[in-house]
């Protein structure tokens, strides 16, 4: 390949300017070796505004307005909008919409996104805060600091600004560039999955010449002299010209270091096979006999040494096995090595003095057993060390036959080392073969530069025994099978040109040979090899399939059929099959000869005049979408852009990797230890663009490593296969890396069009006819369940507290343990009465109060909590629990507890003394404006006196508490619970537990809202339980303190959230034996619930129920419930009824919006889990999002519900509840028309199982999938994030955690790297091949950062929203960000 075709290539991309993002590194992570040479890559990463506000392009100080100013920009290059500023991002699931300040929220704006709660998000990022952080977790996230703003260089030179935001607009930019011409058609594969297959160009060039003929070399001479065997020649040799010397060693100046001769080869030889074959072992039972198999390991500068073992063994009859020196126990293939010496059952090594000195050794003196290798006896083969032969012992010289003469070994492309076995008959024929083709004669000299221990090295210098004019140059052709394969005849006649061709380089992908001008880019220029060897008959054939005989101007693998080849894969007989008998075949399917011929493992061609031409390796072939590039062609490109200045020449490697179905081509190289990060980086630009504009080829990945890093060949080439096995194992550390995916990967399957939605008649009526029943279930019936529920004859809550303060008051109510598991806090029934009497009457006096208002309990979990919900009952006020701010990190909790205060109006805030303090800090002031507070109330002292009357509410549908969340989009959601909906939950819980006054339960979650605060504040006072608090903060401290409080209480029941469970997972994996040992019994445990709002997380309750079965745990009692917004509890396990079933269901066809029940165990199979048992008076329908029809079983659709306990609405300050109404009162469009559901907002689907329920009946079991306005849609399919992060989390050990979210159409995938840093660049391919395979999915941005940078929120779900603000605004400090060409 030229490098002046090269360069001008590279020229013709410099006219298309085209910014190309740089990747971002943590500076830890750039390798400063040569100062001088090291430009620090920016200056301004440590200050708040030094350079970040003027150098950027948004101008503007806070995250806040910059995100706003960032998404109107990217969407403006998007869809080229200027006139929205808040054009809505493009993700249309209904996730966050686009970024509206609260000031526009005031301002009701109007919003364009009708399927998700109004978005507070932004508002939250003025402040740059996460909300929710979960209790323990003090990382001190200061203010955000927005380094590198300053103006960098990219690859091209066009200066950008290196902010995230900015370089994802040019990566946009770039993939906006035509791509390859799109594909027309795709097929099926065979498992049924659209992939694109490449169509063959109907312009491509096909092979028109007539069928090859085959070719013969000249008649190998019979000359009468010639001896019988290589030994006999030996002999006669040694004896007759004993002083002529056989071979001279030179040191690196050329001066001669040693002259064996003849004579000496001769005897040494003999000594050596007499002692390999009587003094090794005993007289009766020899180490060797004739026939075995012995290793030679001899050093590359000592032939002399080499020469005379491998006739010793000759001479002896036993088969020599040369093989290198083993430097190191960890020598990069020398496991592979050690493999076939014992399949060759090789017990005895060869070697010199020297060599043997400078092995490794054990401190006893002894050589350690290699990696991989049997057990070896070391024997030196210096004569001084050998015993010499008795007079009248003679080595036993035979004709040549067709025992084995010695084993060549040969490394495959997948790294597996094969031995080829010689015969003697074959390497006399060889040594007679080239002794003719270059016309050696007695005492002629030749010059062997190559290693002699194999290939052409060994037959030239060990077995065949002038100022350099041009046509002396006698290049040829050799393989370990067909040994020399051709050879290029020295000429007399000095003004013959050797051969040359000039081939064009897209033929050549295709197979096809067509001469082309040298003023081309992309032409290869092939010198011939010289002609068949004496004796020999060749031919090439297709490369795969049935060896079938190429046309004339089509590249084949070369076939020869000799007697001077190697027979076998030692031990190997179906791939010696495959390699020593294949008889090539006319196109009419006859063979061309009845002896067998030999794939040699070369491509090329036999050109005019009998010479042979050889373009490439079968090793190094790579057949990308159906064309065929070399390895070797593609290392030429690469070292011809600025050859030798930035990569040590021949340190690089050039190899595919199979991802999604085709092969990828992977580049690394060795870059120089002072060559700057630009350096690399537009080193690397010129390549692709090189390879690209030669090769018509995208390359996949470009990774360089420092220098000396990648692994060695024993004679320090680079040792490819090894080098491949580390990069898909991520352990290659690269420094610098570049994936391309959206160049390369052509084959993705079409993106999804959706079809016209069928009417949601015609599904009824389609699942009527094909007697599939709708899919619609319920719980028990309320109505027919006979219980004696005393509480059933009160409407309110605070009705039933009184009543069981008059009937039972001293029964014990709650229960709360501190960290040390000892009881910190205690209220019997007349006691959290009394509490609650003194905190109405604060209300009503110090507050004053309106029955009506809204009061914020903001209060660690515990009793406080309790008193004063029921305070705010008795006192007529509407009560909303808030999470108190974090003491370590109040800058980013505290404005989301000031914001749920004022979007919920709350007139009043009660809270301890010493929150009360909190509040009003310095700290406090920092965050939010504390004057804005509304009144606060200090619930430590009381007053003394009693209420003149309890309120009692006129109407059981008036508001009874608020419940706040923040999804996990980022949305705060409050709703309404009415006093019906709230005593109608409570039974619920009640009846599906069996909750009685004599049971006790412990429960460990936050009670601030959802199905938790239900648990811990209202379900004791309804049924009258023990309820035995843990709060989740305290398992920080202390992790088996929930596991071990539900052994010392026998507690049958007990609630708990993911985030408690992973705690208990990860903190108490390796303690089970000594829990064991201090009593800890969890066998009376009945039902372990997780209160979740999403998917079930099956790997991790199944990995909790195997952890602590051996303390008794029942692998049955741990299931999941689910709620949402609209109901905060759908389901939940509870005692009866049958266990949670488990189904699989195909991945692919989920995309898709449907319903594929596979095998466990299938390609592309996703368990999911059962949530739960339906709530009693709880009825689900699973919906059409879209149309509103109703479907059938086992489909895919929303999730709808009718209860008693549904909540009224949302609760919010736009005031505007049109929007959501929907929400919680929609009607189907077809069937049951006139029922009201709520709609969750989750995916999922109901299926019917053969078990049956309390009742009797078939048990229905709903399945959840995903929240609605989580899911991405990305090429027309519906993604949930959770399953692209957990096959990203299985991609590679160090990654411990991961999120992915979209930006502007690009999949961005955040992984936290638990390792060093060294590891990260290693994720990003890793990451990117694994997304493609199980998603068909390219990834845009590959982002690897700490441990703990993905928030988490209480209920342990991961907060992808405001991740991907965080990463937006360049606040995460990202060890190392990729972005995917």
């Amino acid at each position: 390949v030229h490098t002046e075709a090269v360069q001008a290539a590279l020229a013709k991309h410099k006219e298309r300017k085209m910014a190309v993002p740089m990747p971002s590194k943590r500076r830890s992570l750039v390798v400063q070796t040569s100062m001088d040479a090291y430009t620090p890559p920016d200056t301004s990463s440590g200050s708040e505004d030094e350079g970040s506000v003027q150098g950027d392009s948004q101008g503007t100080p806070t995250s806040s307005q910059g995100s706003i100013n960032m998404e109107h920009w990217i969407s403006q290059a998007i869809h080229g909008s200027t006139t929205s500023t808040t054009s809505s991002s493009s993700t249309q699931s209904g996730g966050s919409g686009a970024a509206h300040r609260l000031a526009d929220v005031m301002a009701q704006t109007h919003i364009e996104n009708h399927s998700a709660p109004p978005d507070v998000t932004t508002y939250t990022s003025e402040h740059s805060m996460q909300v929710e952080r979960p209790q323990g977790s003090t990382t001190s996230r200061t203010a955000p600091k927005y380094g590198n703003a300053e103006l960098m260089e990219t690859g091209d030179g066009v200066p950008v600004s290196s902010r995230v935001s900015a370089k994802i607009q040019q990566l946009v930019n770039t993939l906006k560039r035509p791509k390859r011409p799109p594909l027309r058609e795709f097929f099926v594969d065979d498992f049924e999955e659209l992939l694109e297959v490449q169509q063959p160009d109907p312009n491509q060039p096909k092979p028109e010449g007539a069928q090859m003929l085959a070719t013969r070399g000249e008649q190998l001479g019979v000359v009468t002299n010639w001896p019988p065997s290589l030994e006999a020649a030996l002999q006669r040799w040694g004896t007759i010209s004993p002083k002529a010397p056989c071979l001279t060693t030179m040191d690196t100046n050329g001066k001669p270091l040693y002259i064996l001769t003849y004579g000496k080869l001769w005897t040494r030889s003999m000594k050596v096979a007499y002692n390999i074959l009587h003094k090794l072992g005993t007289k009766q039972e020899p180490m060797v006999r004739p026939g075995d198999r012995v290793a030679l390991v001899f050093p590359n500068n000592d032939p002399a040494a080499f020469m005379v073992a491998f006739y010793g063994c000759l001479l002896a009859e036993v088969v020599p096995v040369p093989i290198e020196v083993p430097l190191t126990r960890k020598d990069a293939g020398s496991q592979q090595i050690g493999f076939l010496l014992g399949s060759c059952g090789v017990t005895v090594a060869l070697t010199s003095d020297a060599c043997h000195k400078g092995l490794p050794k054990s401190p006893t003196g002894e050589i350690p057993q290699f990696k991989g290798w049997p057990k070896l006896l070391w024997f030196v083969t210096e004569s001084k060390h050998l015993s010499k032969p008795p007079r009248d012992w003679f080595p036993h010289i035979k004709d040549a036959n067709n025992d084995t003469a010695y084993i060549e070994y040969k490394t495959c492309k997948d790294g597996s080392v094969l031995g080829v076995t010689v015969t003697r008959i074959a390497l006399l024929t060889h040594c007679q073969a080239l002794t003719q083709a270059c016309g050696y004669t007695e005492a002629e000299t030749i010059v062997n530069v190559l290693d002699f221990k194999k290939d052409v090295g060994l037959w030239h210098g060990i077995l065949t025994s002038k100022g350099l004019r041009q046509e002396v140059i006698c290049p040829c052709a050799s393989s370990p099978e067909a040994l020399t394969v051709a050879i290029r005849r020295p000429t007399d006649d000095s003004n013959q040109p050797p051969g040359r061709g000039v081939l064009s380089m897209h033929g050549l992908t295709y197979g096809v040979i067509r001469v082309d001008s040298e003023e081309k880019l992309s032409v290869l220029t092939v010198q011939d090899v010289g002609l068949v060897m004496p004796g020999a008959i060749m031919c090439s054939v297709k490369p795969d399939g049935i060896p079938q005989l190429c046309r004339t101007d089509e590249i084949g693998e070369l076939c020869v059929c000799a007697v001077a080849t190697g027979t076998s894969y030692y031990g190997l007989s179906g791939m010696t099959k495959n390699t020593f008998e294949v008889f090539p075949m006319t196109s009419s399917g006859a063979p061309i000869s009845e002896y067998p011929f030999i794939r040699t493992g070369l491509l090329g061609f036999v050109g005019p005049g009998g010479l042979v031409f050889v373009v490439g390796k079968m090793d190094g072939l790579m057949v990308v979408s159906g064309r065929r590039h070399n390895a070797d062609d593609i290392v030429a490109t690469a070292l011809a852009v600025e050859p030798m200045k930035f990569v040590y020449r021949g340190r690089i490697a050039v190899f595919s990797v199979t991802v999604l179905h085709d092969e990828r081509i992977v580049i690394v190289a060795e870059q120089r230890p002072d060559s700057t990060e630009e350096d690399s980086f537009q080193w690397m630009s010129r390549v692709l663009q090189a390879i690209d504009s030669i090769h018509q080829v995208g390359v996949y990945c470009l990774a360089l490593v420092p220098a000396n890093t990648l692994p060695k060949t024993p004679l320090g080439g680079i040792h490819l296969s090894e080098t491949k096995q580390l990069f898909l194992e991520g352990s290659l550390h690269p420094c610098n890396v570049l994936m391309c995916p959206h160049t390369c990967v052509t084959n993705l399957p079409k993106p999804r069009q959706k079809q016209p939605e069928i009417g949601p008649a015609s599904v009824m009526v389609g699942n009527l006819v094909s007697g599939k029943r709708i899919a619609q279930a319920s719980g028990r019936d309320l109505g027919q369940i006979e219980d004696n529920d005393q509480a059933r004859k009160f409407l309110f809550l605070s009705e039933v507290l009184q009543w069981r303060a008059q009937t039972t008051p001293d029964h014990l109510l709650y229960t709360l343990l501190n960290c040390r598991g000892t009881i910190a806090n205690s209220l019997t029934c007349v006691q959290l009465h009394k509490r609650a009497e003194k905190i109405a009457v604060m209300l009503m006096e110090r507050g004053h109060l309106q029955d009506g208002d809204h009061v914020a309990l903001v209060y660690p979990p515990g009793i406080d909590l309790i008193a004063a919900f029921y305070g705010c009952l008795y006192a007529g006020c509407v009560p909303i629990t808030v999470r108190p701010p974090h003491p370590q990190n109040i800058a980013t909790t505290l404005p989301t507890v000031k914001m749920i205060v004022e979007v919920s109006r709350s007139a009043c805030l009660m809270t301890t003394q010493l929150i009360c303090k909190l509040l009003r800090s310095r700290e406090a002031a920092a965050a939010v404006d504390v004057r804005t507070w509304p009144l606060i109330l200090d619930t430590d002292d009381l007053p003394k006196k009693r209420p003149a009357q309890i309120y009692k509410p006129s109407n059981p549908d008036t508001l009874a508490y608020l419940d706040f969340s923040v999804s996990t989009t980022g949305m705060l959601a409050g709703v309404k619970m009415s006093h019906a909906a709230t005593s109608a939950f409570c039974r619920s819980i009640k009846l599906q537990c069996e909750l009685y006054p004599s049971r006790e339960v412990a429960i460990c979650l936050d009670p601030y809202c959802g199905l938790g605060f239900v648990l811990w504040c209202l379900c004791s006072v309804y049924s009258g339980h023990q309820s035995i608090l843990i709060p989740p903060s305290e398992l920080e401290t202390n992790p088996a303190l929930w596991l071990l409080a539900v052994s010392q209480y026998k507690v049958r029941d007990t609630f708990c959230s993911y985030s408690v469970m992973e705690l208990c997972t990860k903190g108490l994996g390796s303690q089970t034996e000594s829990l064991k040992a201090r009593g800890l019994d969890l066998s009376r445990v009945r039902t372990c619930v997780v209160v979740a709002e999403e998917r079930p997380r099956i790997a991790l309750t199944q990995s909790f129920s195997k952890l602590f079965k051996d303390l008794g745990l029942h692998p049955r009692a741990v299931s999941t419930s689910f709620g949402c917004r609209v109901n905060l509890a759908i389901c939940l396990q509870g005692t009866s009824g049958p266990d949670p079933t488990t189904v699989y269901v195909d991945m692919r066809a989920l995309r898709h919006d449907r319903v594929r029940l596979v095998e466990r165990g299938s390609p592309h199979s996703l368990p999911l889990m059962e949530s739960g048992k339906i709530l009693p008076g709880v009825r689900i329908i699973i919906a059409n999002p879209e149309t509103k029809g109703p479907l059938g079983d086992s489909h895919l659709g929303e999730i709808w519900v009718h209860s008693a306990h549904n909540a009224s609405g949302y609760f919010t300050i736009y005031g505007d509840e049109s929007l959501q109404s929907d929400h919680f009162n929609s009607r189907l469009s077809f069937g049951d028309t006139q029922t009201i559901w709520a709609r969750t907002g989750y995916l999922g689907f109901l299926r019917r199982t053969e078990l049956t329920d309390a009742n009797g009946e078939r048990h229905d079991a709903l399945y959840v999938v995903g929240a609605l306005d989580e899911a991405m849609e990305l090429r027309g399919m519906r993604y949930h994030p959770i399953d692209i992060e957990t096959s990203v989390i299985r991609a590679h050990k160090s990654v411990t955690e991961c999120a992915v979210f979209t930006w502007t159409n690009l999949l961005v995938v955040v992984v936290e790297l638990d390792g060093s840093e060294q590891e990260a660049l290693d994720l990003v391919p890793l990451v990117t091949n694994v997304v493609l395979e199980e998603h068909y999915l390219i990834v845009g941005v590959v982002v690897v950062v700490d441990i703990g940078v993905i928030p988490i929120n209480s209920r342990g779900e991961k907060q992808r929203m405001h991740l991907r603000d965080g990463f937006l605004a360049d606040q995460l400090d990202p060890i190392y960000v990729a972005y995917n060409m």
